[in-house]
């Protein structure tokens, strides 16, 4: 099953996060398929950034978002449901 996601990067207490479409049997940092956004939360307020066009598209194919990005993407405008 493909999983929208995020992917933590960032250093020690500074936490950076990617948006990404991946196969949910990869590991969290492992291959995506994707990259349609990123969420900085040390930002005040946090930022999120996402495509929202390739958002729609990857949730028209069937893929998953987790309980936090489906928060995100209500946010963004993208997910309605």
């Amino acid at each position: 099953m493909v999983k929208i996601r995020l992917v933590r990067l960032g250093a020690k207490k500074k936490p950076f996060y990617r948006v990404v479409v991946a196969d949910s049997r990869t590991a969290a940092t492992g291959s995506v398929i994707e990259q349609i956004g990123t969420y900085d939360t040390l930002k005040n307020p946090p930022e999120i950034k996402v495509d929202v066009e390739a958002a729609k598209k990857w949730l028209a194919n069937g893929a998953q978002p987790t309980e936090t990005v489906k928060a995100l993407l209500k946010k963004a405008g993208v997910y309605e449901k």
